[in-house]
């Protein structure tokens, strides 16, 4: 059954952790709603314009925006927001996760009043929020931009194409960088596809993740007025301020807890069919299905604990804002790959595993969604920067897509 519409709430009284519980049993409700047909819209594999509905009358695309008065939610509630839905069905939660990120975009790059304008606008109107914003890289851009922005009188106009992994047809904002024909600054701007001049190709027939509405967004001499610029991304990491910093490590960290998510529904649906005698294998009659179901808890519970230590150090550094000290975000991006890393290893374990105990249809969609969701973030890559952050003590950031 669909969620009771609901509208954000203004403080009316309630205190923060009565908000905070009414916005978990709302998101209980609705990962119970989409796991109802989780197996059936897998298969069908279309872009979420249903799911990205049954979100908006559950108030959560207001209610899942940086915190203010009377309005959004903290950065441990917006994850275990994202976990539970993603634990129902992973690509709503990686729907929702790039849009709870992305809508922290006016934090990261705008200025104060211009980051709460965009809040409540965003609230006030139910915005869905998706993007791609490139971290910097010593080698940026050295091909040539893929996205151009030229000056005009009243602003800019904005060509190239993009890959967007989330809600590229269902979304209210996208989020982009392009590259000033003018001055060589990178500017961060957000988009409505329904802008003139935006055309969007969704990607078919993905492995996993098939219903997060991945694709691209082409972008034909799209108009920018100057209110849609969030702001300058800088070139380097040198030059990027604190809490600007926190913009990529905050996104893989809100993708951790769709990780959890996949690890923790994988467990779940393979427990209840041994429970329902629809396994290969039946507790009582095999006690080393008790050692595989004690050993895949443990990794998913291990994957926890580093997820939620990397959640709260990132909550407080977010908490902290403007105030950030120049050095916290590398060890805040040391914490996020550390528990990426972790929670890639047990996602992908504990998804194949799960397919050893149960045979039963769409149990494989756990698997073949986490293989989707940690493909292009190399472990090898996480570890050596631990590595460097361990031993050098660098206050480098770890270098990759905001995305």
């Amino acid at each position: 059954m669909t969620p009771t519409p609901k509208t954000p709430s203004p403080a009316g009284g309630r205190s923060a952790d009565e908000r905070r519980r009414a916005l978990l049993r709302t998101a209980r409700d609705v990962a119970d709603d989409l796991g109802a047909d989780a197996i059936v819209r897998d298969q069908a594999g279309k872009p979420p314009t249903d799911e990205t509905a049954r979100l908006r009358e559950a108030g959560l695309p207001a209610a899942l925006t940086p915190p203010g008065p009377g309005r959004g939610a903290d950065w441990r509630t917006g994850c275990a927001v994202i976990r539970e839905i993603a634990s129902a069905d992973s690509s709503v939660g990686d729907v929702l996760a790039r849009h709870y990120v992305h809508a922290w975009s006016g934090r990261f790059y705008a200025g104060h009043h211009h980051a709460t304008a965009l809040e409540e606008e965003s609230v006030r109107e139910q915005w869905l929020w998706t993007g791609a914003v490139h971290a910097p890289a010593p080698n940026d851009y050295a091909d040539g931009p893929d996205l151009t922005l030229r000056p005009r009188t009243t602003g800019y106009v904005l060509n190239g194409r993009r890959s967007v992994d989330t809600a590229v047809a269902a979304a209210d904002q996208i989020v982009v960088d392009a590259v000033c024909t003018a001055t060589g600054d990178v500017l961060v701007v957000r988009i409505p596809p329904s802008a003139r001049g935006v055309t969007v190709e969704p990607a078919l027939d993905r492995l996993g993740q098939r219903v997060a509405g991945a694709g691209e967004v082409v972008l034909d001499r799209v108009a920018v007025t100057p209110g849609q610029v969030l702001g300058r991304r800088p070139h380097d990491e040198e030059s990027t301020p604190p809490f600007t910093a926190l913009a990529e490590p905050a996104l893989r960290l809100a993708l951790c807890h769709v990780g959890l998510g996949i690890a923790e529904g994988a467990l779940t649906e393979a427990r209840d069919l041994s429970r329902g005698g629809r396994a290969h294998r039946l507790p009582g009659e095999d006690p080393d299905l008790l050692l595989t179901y004690g050993e895949l808890a443990s990794a998913a519970q291990t994957a926890t604990a580093v997820v939620d230590r990397a959640t709260e150090v990132m909550a407080q550094a977010l908490a902290t804002g403007a105030q950030l000290d120049a050095e916290e975000p590398a060890g805040v991006a040391a914490l996020v790959a550390t528990a990426e890393t972790v929670t890639s290893k047990a996602t992908l374990h504990i998804s194949a595993r799960v397919l050893e105990l149960a045979d039963a249809p769409g149990l494989d969609r756990f698997w073949r969604n986490a293989r989707v969701l940690t493909a292009h973030r190399p472990v090898a890559h996480r570890l050596r920067s631990i590595g460097e952050h361990y031993l050098n003590g660098s206050d480098r950031a770890v270098a990759a897509s905001f995305r």
